[in-house]
């Protein structure tokens, strides 16, 4: 079995998930034609696997994906899918539902851990300190009630600040009617920005009131586009930096599922505008799962026509390989195998 890709030759990191092909963490195979090829990601070549090596790794490979895969995206040629640390290219159309979000919901059950760790760590600092103080007649009863109430919080906001900072925004926009400049957007002022539904291109904006002119729609600062998708997921990470319970992932991940898609569930949430304070923790949880999700169906959008140029062009190759070096009976076999005839 080969372990350096056959172009840039490099060697193949190894997976943990194929017994039969743990070369590289990125594998292409396509069962209707017997293919399989192990997916270099410095050259972003496809190097074919030899005719003998592909019998136990092709049926391992379709079992792997059928049971345990997570569908990322995909066209009407190639689907890309997760097992495990693996990646997999998948040619034709793959029986799989998309699940992108379930990532998001892992990451704030993970949140949820680390917050309920940096808490602990809070309160058991703390707790030396009042019992230290007691011991030594140093801390009053008003100075432990105040360390025992407001220092754990404290912990909490510094380990907050640590990872995000204090701005969610930074750019040059004035107010349209008296020319306020805004340079930045601090998260603490969050609860203050509403989101409303973009109806040309159906994504979310954000807004915030001037400071001079009020809350007058006609003024303030609008954010659009890429600038208000950025903020959005970072300020959405900011807010929900306790994580989420299991539960609480579920019932917003069955709320996108009842929706439809996660597009149409933002929209829905802020219809006609809505100040990020008052949405429900389900609803905003949702929102930063399908926010997250959006955002990387847009890359992953781009990596597949990636992926379809790059499998048409080693298709090409391999069909003259295994046409012109592989006995045709063999292949054959091969294919029939694979398809379970």
């Amino acid at each position: 079995m080969f372990s350096r890709c056959l172009v840039c030759h490099l060697p193949f990191p190894a997976n943990e998930e194929l017994e039969h092909f743990p070369t590289s963490d990125r594998v292409a195979f396509d069962p209707a034609r017997g293919r399989l090829w192990a997916v270099c990601t410095h050259c972003k070549r496809w190097s074919l696997a030899p005719i003998e090596e592909r019998w136990e790794a092709l049926e391992e490979l379709e079992k792997a994906v059928t049971d345990r895969g997570r569908l990322l995206s995909q066209t009407d040629n190639i689907a890309l899918i997760r097992v495990g640390e693996l990646e997999v290219v998948r040619v034709g159309k793959a029986n799989l539902t998309e699940e992108a979000w379930w990532r998001y919901g892992r990451e704030l059950r993970a949140r949820r851990r680390d917050f309920k760790k940096v808490s602990v760590a809070g309160s058991v600092g703390v707790a030396a300190l009042v019992a230290g103080g007691w011991a030594t007649g140093g801390v009053a009863m008003v100075g432990a009630w105040f360390l025992w109430d407001q220092a754990p919080g404290k912990v909490v906001d510094a380990a907050r600040w640590l990872r995000y900072g204090s701005t969610a925004w930074r750019g040059s926009h004035t107010c349209p009617r008296c020319g306020h400049p805004f340079r930045k957007l601090d998260y603490k002022e969050r609860s203050r920005l509403i989101l409303f539904p973009e109806e040309e291109q159906g994504e979310i904006g954000l807004y915030h009131a001037c400071p001079r002119c009020g809350a007058d729609r006609d003024t303030g600062l609008y954010l659009v586009g890429a600038e208000a998708r950025h903020t959005l997921r970072r300020v959405l990470a900011y807010h929900h930096f306790s994580g989420a319970s299991e539960q609480r992932v579920r019932a917003a991940t069955r709320l996108i599922q009842e929706v439809g898609s996660a597009d149409h569930l933002s929209r829905i949430l802020v219809k006609d505008g809505k100040r990020l304070g008052q949405l429900q923790r389900t609803g905003a949880i949702a929102l930063e799962i399908s926010a997250n999700e959006s955002s990387e169906q847009r890359l992953l959008e781009l990596e597949l026509a990636d992926l379809e140029a790059h499998w048409r062009t080693e298709e090409e190759l391999a069909s003259i390989v295994d046409g012109e070096l592989t006995p045709l009976p063999l292949l054959e076999t091969l294919r029939r195998k694979v398809r379970g005839q």
